[in-house]
């Protein structure tokens, strides 16, 4: 997650108890649409809360998941170029620890192709 809005005043750093319980709740993480969230779970009845940095990065993919772009292709040199919208290209960047200029581009199938950004292999 963005390393960035974490700093030693984050108080998920310190002793939450749960509001159900009053159990002292243990660190975890979950993942949701391919984004590693923080989260802190009760061990007693399995309440969780969710780090607020990793939920405001969450909900700002999820309003970038459900957008479309409408973008042209265009003809540079021998081969076809196509936009990549800013917000899309910041919030990549944001999450990312490094973020290089290389992509992974392939034919997912008959009207579909696939770019993904950074080392993992999604297949």
């Amino acid at each position: 997650m963005n390393n960035n809005n974490h700093n030693n005043n984050d108080l998920f750093k310190h002793k939450i108890l749960c509001s159900k319980c009053d159990k002292e709740m243990k660190d975890s993480q979950m993942l949701k649409n391919g984004l590693v969230l923080r989260t802190k779970i009760c061990p007693k009845c399995n309440d969780k809360i969710i780090h607020p940095s990793d939920e405001h990065d969450y909900n700002r993919f999820i309003n970038l998941k459900n957008k479309e772009y409408k973008v042209k292709m265009r003809l540079v040199g021998n081969s076809y170029a196509v936009s990549i919208p800013k917000e899309v290209v910041s919030f990549i960047r944001e999450q990312e620890n490094f973020f290089n200029d290389v992509f992974r581009l392939c034919f997912e199938d008959m009207n579909r192709l696939s770019l993904n950004f950074g080392i993992q292999n999604n297949k």
